[in-house]
């Protein structure tokens, strides 16, 4: 399970090259979706450093240099039209959609209140800074269409920050070539600490639920 994260990433893009970044890469613009290892791989494979190679609609890419532009571009498109559908979301459904359904779109009150006061601190570069940001990018789109941000001036600066990230990161999977797989071994180690913190935080979540719990029962009790 620990060893999941890199395996599923590496085995998607490698077995659906291009289609796989785009799709992963559309989910990351809303939910995280390990985008910095998404981008890694696929300019890792565009550099032939493995068997596999990149098509472009059934036509196989013919040289190491466009197949990175191809990787990168797909990367940079695929986040653009998951951060629309993001912001269709907050604009449409407003924060009673959060209020109801916050949990399942990651989006909880404290999380909500953090991207305003993103918003408030950057005012329309939120979106650009926020795009270039680990973490904070997945949590942007949607919280753009709630506070209503134009969306002509969120799409150029999502593209220009998506762009930005896709590029350096698959320039980076590039540069890694036929390094990947000690790359690849290192990182398992990322993923058990990953885990264990997971595995903490959940632990610290149920320990406070249960203890809000039991007050709340001794309050009732009391009266």
């Amino acid at each position: 399970m620990l060893a999941s994260l890199t395996g599923s990433v590496t085995s998607a893009i490698g077995n659906h090259g291009l289609y796989a970044v785009f799709a992963l890469m559309a989910i990351d613009a809303v939910f995280p979706a390990a985008s910095e290892l998404v981008m890694l791989y696929a300019g890792a494979l565009a550099s032939g450093a493995f068997a596999a190679h990149v098509s472009l609609f059934g036509t196989k890419v013919s040289t190491p240099f466009w197949a990175f532009v191809v990787m990168a571009l797909g990367g940079t498109i695929g986040y653009l039209v998951g951060s629309l559908v993001g912001w269709a979301i907050g604009a449409y459904g407003g924060r009673p959609l959060l209020e109801r359904r916050g949990g399942l779109l990651h989006l909880s009150p404290a999380k909500l209140e953090r991207a305003e006061r993103w918003f408030d601190r950057w005012d329309i570069w939120a979106v650009f800074v926020g795009r270039i940001t680990p973490v904070v990018r997945s949590f942007i789109s949607i919280p753009a269409g709630v506070f209503r941000m134009k969306l002509g001036p969120y799409t150029i600066l999502t593209l220009l920050g998506s762009a930005t990230w896709c590029f350096a990161l698959a320039g980076a999977g590039w540069a890694l070539g036929k390094s990947w797989e000690r790359f690849h071994h290192d990182f398992r180690f990322v993923e058990y600490v990953v885990a264990i913190a997971v595995v903490a935080a959940a632990a610290w979540i149920v320990v406070r639920w249960r203890s809000a719990r039991l007050a709340r029962r001794a309050a009732d009790t009391a009266r």
